[in-house]
């Protein structure tokens, strides 16, 4: 029997490699300032996770992540800086009493407790992308109108954050020195950030296995290629749609609250419309179908673009834009599609080499 053909012996080799490379091997390899790098590029790698199922799966072009990503990372915000505050003495955080103000707003107040933190991360972006899935969905919005609109949601939260100076408006919240009473200046809690995200990363992935491998993401993809035979067969599209919406919003609010004390900053030039695009460059540039073509799309793409960056700083926009013309263009199933068909032609070839060596050798015949 061939142990390493067993499809669950793959599956929990696949998580242990895993789990190794970011647990043992990148944080003796990279340095502090490397690996809080790569923590940054986990979270990209969690939202696209998720837009892996809702637009990988289910079809649905979701160019409004940037919006829940932003509501998981100001929550987060919201409370270091309180905690920050607290720890120092002050009755507001630090940027509220150079503006004069002397008491948190009510909206704020709330955040002071990490309970209620931590509950409103996992909660609110869940819960508003049901109450716009539900509008959208049972009304039978899909397709480049559904795209349209999420993307003009991503462009008016950015904007609205804009004008709100009450939390930081177009700075954004910055300079947190601790997370959940640990120091965010000492490497080692830096270390301890990476592993959260890493933990996070894999759970999230296994999560998302676990639907597209159930009965559930069957029905999603019967949704997004025949729907109305979905509809005839006595199933509600629009919830098959909402449940993919909302665990990709729920994974996105987890991974902006992760992104707030790795990268110490938060502005509304991080859940605009553009971040929101870029979450899918990496996803179509990995393979939005597959399960792990998002997450090492994410982190290429946004490994590419630091190294772009820190050498040519003028010229990744466009080498971002033609990537993403190529793969669209000439590889609509990402890199990971071509590693598909890679496999598929080495099978072929083996079975034809199988079948030939199975046949018996034909002796033509001679004319007389």
């Amino acid at each position: 029997m061939n142990i390493l053909g067993n499809p669950r012996v793959k599956v929990w080799g696949g998580f242990a490699l895993a789990a190794v490379v970011l647990f043992a091997i990148a944080p003796a390899v990279l340095s502090d300032f490397r690996l809080s790098l790569l923590g940054k590029f986990l979270c990209f790698a969690i939202v696209a996770v998720g837009i892996g199922l809702a637009w990988g799966r289910g079809g649905m072009l979701t160019l409004g992540q940037g919006v829940f990503f932003g509501i998981g990372a100001y929550v987060m915000a919201m409370h270091l800086k309180i905690a920050d505050a607290e720890l120092k003495g002050d009755a507001v955080p630090d940027f509220l009493a150079i503006a004069g103000k002397t008491e948190l707003p009510g909206y704020w107040q709330p955040f002071a407790s990490p309970f209620v933190t931590v509950f409103a991360i996992i909660v609110l972006p869940a819960g508003i992308a049901y109450l716009l899935g539900l509008g959208i969905f049972k009304r039978r919005v899909k397709g480049a109108y559904f795209a349209i609109l999420s993307q003009a949601l991503a462009a008016a939260f950015a904007i609205a954050l804009v004008g709100q100076q009450s939390i930081g408006g177009s700075n954004g919240l910055n300079r947190f020195r601790t997370f959940f009473g640990f120091n965010l200046n000492d490497p080692a809690n830096k270390r301890m950030l990476f592993f959260i995200a890493a933990g996070v990363l894999l759970a999230a992935v296994a999560l998302i296995r676990q639907l597209m491998n159930s009965r559930y993401g069957e029905l999603l993809v019967a949704v997004r290629d025949q729907e109305e035979r979905v509809r005839f067969l006595g199933y509600d599209p629009a919830n098959v749609k909402l449940l993919a919406y909302v665990t990709a919003a729920f994974l996105a609010g987890i991974a902006g609250a992760l992104f707030v004390p790795i990268v110490g900053i938060i502005s509304p030039a991080d859940v605009g419309v553009v971040p929101s695009i870029a979450f899918l460059i990496g996803v179509a540039i990995g393979g939005r179908a597959s399960l792990l073509g998002p997450v090492l799309g994410a982190i290429g793409v946004a490994w590419a673009q630091s190294a772009f960056s820190e050498k040519l700083p003028s010229g990744w926009v466009y080498a971002q834009g033609l990537m993403f013309i190529v793969v669209v263009g000439f590889f609509p199933a990402g890199l990971a599609g071509l590693a598909a068909l890679a496999r598929r032609r080495k099978r072929t070839a083996q079975e034809t080499d199988s079948r030939s060596a199975r046949e018996p050798a034909r002796v033509p015949e001679v004319l007389s």
